[in-house]
C-alpha cells in the first residue's frame, strides 16, 4: 500500500514538474510598429482546444500536448497572426502583430500608431489605384500634377508650396524617395515606382517632431508601407476616357506558414492620351517583388525590388491670356514638344534580430539607380525670340544608404520606458546634372549648367518614450552631418573646378501627451527640423544656410466622444530660417529669407453605421516672410485653405458607392498679392462591387465637369509676336469629366 502511495506521489511529482516546466515556457506579443507589449491578446493553442491571454507585459504561457501546433493570436485592431511552434524548446520568442483597424471604433486614440490607423481605415473604405490617390490619402496633404502625369506631383502641406518635396519627407518602407540636388527641384519625390495595390498602410506626421526623420522633414513626413504577404493573387484590367488603360497583376509566389516564408510579385502597365490637343502618349511600366522570412525565431530577413520606367508628352503651363485671346484652346499648348522620360530601380534589404524579449536591432540597406530627362518651356519667347526658351533637365545618379536601429523596453514601477537609438548614412553619387537650352528636344543650343558631384548625409539619433500614469513624455535628439562635393564641368577658369563644403545640424525634439481618459488625449509637440540646399548653391557660394532649420510646435487634442466619431483639432506654428534658394529651371539663386507660418487643422472621422463612413480634413494656414514690408511679404503659392473628404456607403451585399472631394482656396501668386490663383472644388464618384473571387468598379472623375486649374503659377512670359513680356497666371488645366471602368479576379 505504501509502495503504491509513494509511486502515485512520485508520478504526481513528475507530472507536476513537467507541467511546471511547460508553464515556464512563455512567449511575448508586441506591436509591430512601436514594439510595445500588447496586453489581453487571445491565444488559441493545443490545436484549438485551449486558450489563454497575454498579460500586461505582453507575455503568455502555454503547454502544447503534440507538436507541431499553430498558435492563433488575435486582438482588436490587429491582423490575426498564426504562429507555428514546432518543439517544446520554443520559448522566449517575440511575436509582432500588425495593425488592421477597419472600423473607427477599433482605433485607439492614445496609441502611437493613431495617425496611421486613421489612414488605414480611409484606405479600406475608399481604395486607391494611382500614386496620386495614395498621396491624397494623407490628411492635410494636397497635390497638383502639371507635366502629363509623368513628373512628380507638386506637394502642399501646412502653408508650404513644397514644390516636389522640399519640405515634405517621403519614404517607402523606410527608404527615402526625396532626391537631393535634383535637376528639377530640391527634394524631388517621384512616387510613381509604387504600385498602389501593394500599399498596406500610410504612416505620416505633420511638423518636425520625429527623431527618426531627417532631411526635408519640416512640414511633415509620409511613409508608405507595402504588404509583407498577399492573401490572394489578383489580375485587374482598367480602361476609360482619353484612351486610358491599365493592367495589373499581383502573384502570390510563396506562402509557407510552417517555415514563415512569403514572397509575391506585382507588375503594372499604364497608358493614356489625356484630354490635351497633343496626345500625352503616357506610358509607365512598374515591377515590384518582395520576399521575407523568419530565418530563426529571433531573426527576420526581407528583400524587395522595384523598378519603373515612364515616358510622356506634356501640354505644359499655358498663359491665361493665350486661352482668353483664342490663341490656343484650353487643352492646347504653346510648345508641343514638352515632355520627358524617367526611371528608377530600387533594391532594399531589412534584417531584424531579437536580442531578448525587451530589446532588438533593426537594420536596413538600399540602393537606387535613377535617371531623369525632362523638357519644359515656361517662358516661351522671353529669352530667345527665334528658337524659344525650351530647357532640358537631366539627372543620373546612384544612391546608397543604410540604417541601424537599437531599441530596448524597460518595465519600471508604475511606468515604462522605451529607448530607441539609430545611426545611418545616405550617399548620392551624381554622374550627370544638367540644364540645357534646346530647340524641340533635338537641338542643343546652349549648356547652362553641367556638374557632377557627391552628397553624403551621416546621422545619429536617440530618443525615449516614457509612459507614467496618464502621461507620455518623448524627448529626442538628432544630429545630421552633410558633405557636399561638386565638379563644375563648364568652369574652365579654375582647376579643379568646383570644391566641397560641410555642415552639421542638431535637431532637438520634445513631445508630451496626456490621456485624460479613454476618449480624450491632449498633446503638445515641439522640435526642430531642416531641409538641405542644392550643392550647386552651397559649394560655389559657401552658403551659410546649407541646412536651413525650422522650429515649431503643435497643440491639439484627440477626441473619441463615442465609438463612431473621432475629432482631431490642432493649432500649430512654424518658423523657417530660409525658404528654398536654388531655381533649377533657370540655374539661378533666389534667396528669400526667413518666414513664419501658423494655422489650424481639423480632422473628422465619422461612422454612424457599420456600412456608412464619412471623413473630412480642413486646414488653414497663414504664411508670411518676416523681413519684408507688410503687403510685400506674401509667400507665393502658399496654400491658405485646403480641404479633402469622402463619404462611403456599403449596401446590399458587396456593393459600395463613394464620393470624395478636394478643395483648394485662392492663394497669393506673387509677394504683393496682386495676382491670385483660382480656387477649385472637384468631386469624384466611385461605384464598386466585390465578390469573393472577383469584383468591378466604375469611377467618374470630376463628376460635375467643373473647369479648374490644377497647377497655377505667376510667370513672366512672352508669346510669339508680343512686343513686351507679360506677367500673368500660367496653369495646367485640371482633367474634365472622365470615366474609368475596372474588373479584377482573385485566385
Amino acid at each position: 500500500m505504501k509502495t503504491g502511495i509513494v509511486g502515485l506521489f512520485l508520478a504526481l511529482s513528475i507530472f507536476g514538474k513537467i507541467k511546471a516546466q511547460e508553464a515556464e515556457k512563455h512567449m511575448l506579443i508586441k506591436d509591430a510598429e512601436d514594439k510595445f507589449p500588447i496586453a489581453d491578446a487571445l491565444i488559441q493553442f493545443d490545436h484549438g482546444n485551449a486558450h489563454t491571454h497575454s498579460g500586461t507585459d505582453g507575455s503568455f504561457q502555454f503547454s502544447v500536448k503534440t507538436f507541431p501546433d499553430t498558435l492563433v493570436i488575435s486582438h482588436k485592431g490587429y491582423d490575426e497572426m498564426k504562429w507555428v511552434t514546432t518543439s517544446p524548446e520554443d520559448e522566449n520568442k517575440v511575436i509582432f502583430l500588425q495593425h488592421a483597424p477597419f472600423q473607427i471604433s477599433e482605433v485607439v486614440i492614445n496609441h502611437s500608431s493613431f495617425l496611421s490607423d486613421i489612414t488605414k481605415v480611409d484606405l479600406n473604405k475608399f481604395p486607391v489605384n494611382s500614386a496620386q490617390d495614395l498621396l491624397r490619402k494623407v490628411p492635410g496633404l494636397f497635390i497638383a500634377q502639371h507635366a502629363g502625369g509623368g513628373k512628380a506631383e507638386q506637394l502642399f502641406l501646412r502653408g508650404f508650396d513644397a514644390d516636389h518635396g522640399t519640405d515634405v519627407s517621403v519614404n517607402v518602407d523606410g527608404m527615402p524617395v526625396n532626391i537631393v540636388s535634383h535637376a528639377h527641384g530640391q527634394g524631388y519625390s517621384d512616387l510613381h515606382f509604387v504600385i498602389p495595390e501593394s500599399v498596406n498602410n500610410i504612416d505620416f506626421g505633420k511638423g518636425a517632431y520625429y527623431v527618426d526623420r531627417g532631411d526635408f522633414n519640416t512640414a511633415g513626413y509620409v511613409d508608405f508601407k507595402t504588404y509583407n504577404q498577399l492573401k490572394n493573387s489578383m489580375v485587374k484590367l482598367e480602361g476609360g476616357s482619353f484612351n486610358s488603360k491599365r493592367i495589373l497583376g499581383m502573384f502570390n509566389i510563396l506562402h509557407d506558414e510552417v517555415n514563415r516564408k512569403n514572397a509575391y510579385l506585382a507588375a503594372e502597365y499604364n497608358y493614356t492620351d489625356g484630354p490635351f490637343d497633343v496626345k500625352q502618349n503616357f506610358n509607365r511600366i512598374n515591377i515590384f517583388g518582395k520576399y521575407n522570412q523568419w530565418i530563426t525565431d529571433r531573426d527576420y530577413f526581407n528583400i524587395q525590388f522595384s523598378t519603373f520606367s515612364s515616358s510622356w508628352n506634356a501640354s505644359g503651363q499655358i498663359p491665361e491670356r493665350a486661352v482668353d485671346e483664342g490663341i490656343i484652346s484650353r487643352w492646347g499648348s504653346i510648345d508641343p514638344t514638352e515632355g520627358g522620360k524617367t526611371s528608377r530601380t530600387n533594391i532594399q534589404m531589412n534584417f531584424k534580430h531579437i536580442i531578448s524579449p525587451s530589446e532588438q536591432i533593426d537594420a536596413m540597406a538600399f540602393y537606387s539607380k535613377y535617371n531623369f530627362n525632362l523638357y519644359s518651356d515656361f517662358t516661351f519667347f522671353l529669352k530667345d525670340k527665334d528658337h524659344g526658351d525650351e530647357i532640358q533637365q537631366t539627372d543620373g545618379r546612384n544612391i546608397y544608404g543604410a540604417h541601424l536601429t537599437y531599441s530596448k523596453h524597460f518595465s519600471l514601477p508604475n511606468s515604462s520606458l522605451h529607448w530607441t537609438s539609430g545611426v545611418g548614412f545616405r550617399n548620392d553619387d551624381i554622374n550627370t546634372l544638367q540644364l540645357n537650352h534646346v530647340y524641340h528636344r533635338d537641338l542643343l543650343l546652349n549648356k547652362l549648367s553641367d556638374v557632377t558631384g557627391i552628397g553624403t548625409n551621416l546621422y545619429a539619433y536617440s530618443g525615449i518614450i516614457w509612459k507614467t500614469g496618464k502621461w507620455t513624455i518623448n524627448p529626442g535628439l538628432r544630429v545630421d552631418h552633410f558633405i557636399f562635393n561638386m565638379h563644375d564641368i563648364l568652369d574652365h577658369e579654375q582647376l579643379p573646378a568646383g570644391g566641397s563644403t560641410e555642415a552639421t545640424r542638431v535637431s532637438p525634439k520634445l513631445d508630451f501627451s496626456f490621456a485624460q481618459n479613454e476618449n480624450v488625449m491632449w498633446f503638445l509637440k515641439t522640435g526642430m527640423g531642416f531641409h538641405s540646399n542644392d550643392l550647386r548653391v552651397v559649394v560655389p557660394h559657401k552658403n551659410e544656410n546649407t541646412l536651413p532649420y525650422s522650429m515649431g510646435g503643435d497643440l491639439g487634442v484627440r477626441l473619441h466622444p463615442f465609438k463612431s466619431l473621432i475629432i482631431t483639432p490642432t493649432v500649430w506654428y512654424m518658423y523657417l530660417q530660409q525658404e528654398f534658394v536654388y531655381v533649377g529651371d533657370d540655374a539661378v539663386i533666389e534667396p528669400s529669407g526667413k518666414s513664419s507660418r501658423f494655422g489650424a487643422d481639423l480632422g473628422i472621422r465619422f461612422q454612424p453605421l457599420e456600412n456608412l463612413y464619412l471623413n473630412a480634413d480642413v486646414n488653414y494656414s497663414h504664411a508670411r516672410f518676416i523681413q519684408e514690408e507688410k503687403g510685400q511679404d506674401y509667400i507665393p503659392l502658399a496654400p491658405v485653405v485646403t480641404s479633402t473628404g469622402s463619404i462611403n456607403w456599403d449596401f446590399l451585399k458587396g456593393f459600395s458607392i463613394g464620393m470624395q472631394y478636394r478643395y483648394l482656396g485662392a492663394r497669393p501668386a506673387v509677394e504683393d498679392n496682386s495676382i491670385r490663383t483660382q480656387s477649385y472644388f472637384v468631386n469624384d464618384l466611385m461605384l464598386s462591387y466585390a465578390h469573393k473571387k472577383w469584383g468591378a468598379n466604375i469611377q467618374v472623375n470630376n463628376l460635375f465637369n467643373v473647369q479648374w486649374n490644377e497647377a497655377q503659377f505667376a510667370t513672366e512670359t512672352q508669346l510669339k509676336g508680343e512686343a513686351e513680356p507679360i506677367t500673368d497666371l500660367t496653369y495646367t488645366p485640371g482633367n474634365p469629366l472622365g470615366l474609368k471602368v475596372g474588373v479584377y479576379y482573385k485566385f
